[in-house]
């Protein structure tokens, strides 16, 4: 008789521009989800079939430097579980063809949840200032980052705005105004959003001198559909004269996702999944069989 099946946490990182995102999707599309890639795992040959549960849902054109994922697998009875390294080389040796990389696979115990026990999520949006056209843009650059026409632009009222957008508010108007994103509570709490200065790879080069990278840095324990790119986009228009500071306290008091500006939304390729933090004791390995909690919750008092 088979044994309880073992569970994983994965880390994994991918180049989002050849993909619809990561979710799964219909396997007959032209763009297909990274979880598509990390399912199609036969070689690992499991007694059932294997499901990522995806911590962070990314939209397509976004890239993840470190997203992550549970999955359970049952082996054939007699079999020993796959150890962490097991498991992450054979993840990769798969996944081979494809711009996706498993970064660490280590056991964690069976009532770990990689969506519901993530303490935060960190998003880097990388931008590029100085470009006059985009033919400017480094070949290399190409699909990581976001040049905003217009040339370089004040950074310091940029973070003067960026500081309206911390602590907890509804955050209405920075969500997708599509229908599905409305049943999602509306209310985050920012613990950080700042502007940084960026590395470019061919920054040091003598003909890019005069572009500069910049970063805008935001971390909090969820964020809702869109909302990132739409933060960032609002940040760039006031950056760009288009967008008051002062308006943009009002948009965000007026809680309606169709008051910002349809510019005002940073395009995909710029947006990088930067990290998933968890705490030290859901990491904890598997002991004993656990009470029936889900990351320091029990399951009825955990509502998503």
């Amino acid at each position: 008789m088979a044994g309880a099946p073992a569970r994983y946490l994965v880390f994994f990182q991918y180049f989002g521009t050849r993909y619809s995102g990561v979710m799964e999707t219909k396997s007959d599309q032209a763009l297909v989800g990274v979880q598509n890639y990390l399912e199609a795992a036969e070689q690992l040959k499991p007694s059932a079939p294997i499901k990522f549960h995806i911590s962070s849902r990314t939209d397509s054109g976004v890239h993840a430097l470190a997203n992550a994922a549970h999955l359970d697998i049952q082996r054939a009875p007699g079999r020993a579980p796959f150890t962490g390294p097991q498991l992450l080389q054979g993840l990769n040796h798969h996944l081979k063809p494809e711009p996706i990389r498993i970064l660490s696979a280590q056991r964690v115990s069976s009532t770990f949840h990689a969506r519901f026990c993530a303490l935060s999520r960190t998003y880097i949006y990388r931008l590029l200032l100085g470009c006059a056209h985009r033919s400017q843009i480094p070949v290399f650059e190409q699909d990581l980052c976001w040049a905003p026409p217009g040339g370089p632009l004040p950074i310091p009222a940029m973070r003067a705005a960026a500081q309206l957008l911390l602590g907890t508010h509804d955050f209405s108007t920075f969500r997708s105004p599509h229908a599905e994103a409305a049943a999602q509570n509306p209310v985050r709490t920012l613990q950080l959003l700042q502007l940084q200065p960026g590395h470019g790879l061919l920054g040091q080069h003598p003909l890019h001198r005069g572009l500069e990278f910049w970063e805008v840095k935001v971390k909090s324990k969820s964020f809702l559909y869109r909302q990132v790119r739409r933060m960032v986009g609002a940040l760039v228009a006031v950056g760009q004269g288009r967008l008051a500071p002062g308006r943009l306290q009002e948009l965000l008091e007026l809680r309606e996702p169709r008051a910002l500006p349809p510019h005002a939304t940073a395009p995909p390729q710029g947006l990088f999944l930067h990290s998933v933090e968890y705490s030290h004791t859901d990491l904890a390995p598997p002991s004993a069989p656990a009470e029936e909690e889900l990351c320091g919750l029990s399951r009825k008092e955990f509502i998503t």
